[in-house]
């Protein structure tokens, strides 16, 4: 996200070491607060207005970090799933749901790409969306508040997205940077959950855990639950039990790897976390779009 940030002359001035502050700040939003994906476009939105960056900008960088963290695991787990394809002992089932998986990721960023990249479709979008939010929100509060969203405040920020995907289709270099970074990151995620498993003295294939962290991940960004806990999990354990480890050290690992990836957020996330908030106080609703 930063490297995005700095390539479009935002946070020029900012030290490496704030950015980090940050970077654990947006971690430990992410792993804590109940539905992590936008509770971290929230978070980083109204910290980095401080910063005088946009909430449009803020929330591109976002969605960059999450399509190119998604382009390099699909690229990663294509090459797992060609591996896997020459191993013998794998069950068939675990070929069939990676497939599925590329296919899923590879539409979803499709489908992101269509929407942001026509204005018309943009417009159409902020007006439905508005339209929904401000019925949704009349019922639950009974009638108080009938306009949760402005329809001019959503246009103009869905507009911002537009112009600066524009931007990006015309200098595709931008993008170089932050797909490295995705890349390093995706790399280094699953080399905890192995480190994970060796601890345990169980040697689990690399294939098959990023695999297993891909359907887990995707997961959990939209699961209810503070940083996916439970639905990630779930799902890395069956995916891993299916592929041929015994339960219990799938089980063992995953929870392991889990628990001191919590430990370090928390860790070092809340204590950065709480010098923002009484520095700039609590984030208000009227920083929501």
């Amino acid at each position: 996200m930063f490297a995005y940030f700095r390539s479009k002359g935002d946070l020029a001035t900012m030290s490496r070491w704030k950015m980090t502050r940050i970077a654990l700040e947006l971690n430990f939003v992410n792993h804590i607060i109940p539905v992590p994906s936008f509770a971290g476009f929230s978070y980083l939105g109204w910290i980095l207005k401080h910063y005088g960056v946009s909430a449009g900008r803020a929330t591109m960088a976002q969605i960059i970090r999450f399509t190119t963290m998604f382009i390099s695991l699909v690229f990663i787990i294509t090459i797992a799933v060609i591996a896997l394809i020459f191993d013998f002992g794998i069950d068939r089932t675990v070929i069939i749901i990676s497939s599925s998986f590329i296919v899923a990721a590879v539409g979803g960023t499709a489908f992101l790409i269509f929407m942001i990249g026509s204005h018309k479709r943009l417009v159409w979008f902020s007006n439905w969306l508005s339209r929904v939010v401000n019925k949704v929100v009349c019922r639950l509060t009974h009638g108080k508040k009938r306009q949760f969203l402005k329809l001019q405040t959503v246009e103009c920020f869905f507009i911002e997205l537009h112009h600066d995907y524009l931007e990006i289709r015309q200098d595709k270099k931008i993008l170089i940077r932050p797909f490295l970074w995705a890349m390093l990151a995706n790399l280094l995620d699953v080399s905890l959950i192995l480190i994970a498993f060796l601890a345990l003295g169980y040697w689990v294939n690399p294939a098959t855990l990023f695999i297993a962290f891909g359907l887990s991940s995707i997961a959990a960004v939209f699961a209810a639950t503070p940083g996916g806990a439970g639905v990630y999990e779930a799902i890395m354990v069956a995916f891993l039990a299916s592929a041929g480890i015994p339960a219990g050290v799938a089980i063992a690992g995953t929870l392991l790897a889990r628990a001191i990836l919590f430990m370090g957020t928390i860790l070092f996330g809340y204590l950065f976390y709480q010098l923002t908030i009484n520095k700039y106080g609590k984030i208000s609703n009227s920083t929501s779009v």
